[in-house]
């Protein structure tokens, strides 16, 4: 599996563990077609950002001006978390790339201002980072 399509299914999974309320496992399992194995970089996208969803959440929580953390619409929170947590923890990926793809995902599964206003609040925690 490619990265791309991970991140695809990652957010996939991480949208329903948010508004389902699955365990990640079963998340997982859900976005994977019936021949298609599991891929460890879907794993560790999945695990890692559940498994450090307070430092995340926090984290995107510093960075929001004028807009409250509940007001965030369900898909751009997730694509939030899945980019920071890859910002926070898989320091071998390129913020440009992590930016990149996050604004894909957003234009993808997200509403009409998504890729904006995912681009604003990633600009703002990576200037965190410098």
């Amino acid at each position: 599996m490619k990265r791309r399509l991970a991140r695809e299914k990652a957010l996939q999974s991480l949208f329903q563990i948010d508004v389902s309320e699955v365990d990640r496992e079963e998340a997982i399992h859900h976005v994977l077609d019936e021949d298609e194995a599991k891929d460890e970089f879907l794993i560790q996208l999945v695990e890692g950002t559940t498994d450090h969803l307070e430092e995340i959440d926090s984290k995107i929580k510093e960075h929001l001006e004028r807009w409250s953390f509940e007001r965030i619409g369900n898909v751009d929170r997730s694509v939030l978390r899945l980019a920071v947590f890859e910002m926070l923890f898989l320091k071998e990926i390129p913020i440009n790339v992590t930016f990149n793809e996050a604004i894909d995902l957003a234009k993808t599964f997200g509403g009409d201002e998504s890729g904006r206003f995912v681009n604003g609040v990633l600009s703002k925690i990576s200037k965190s980072f410098q």
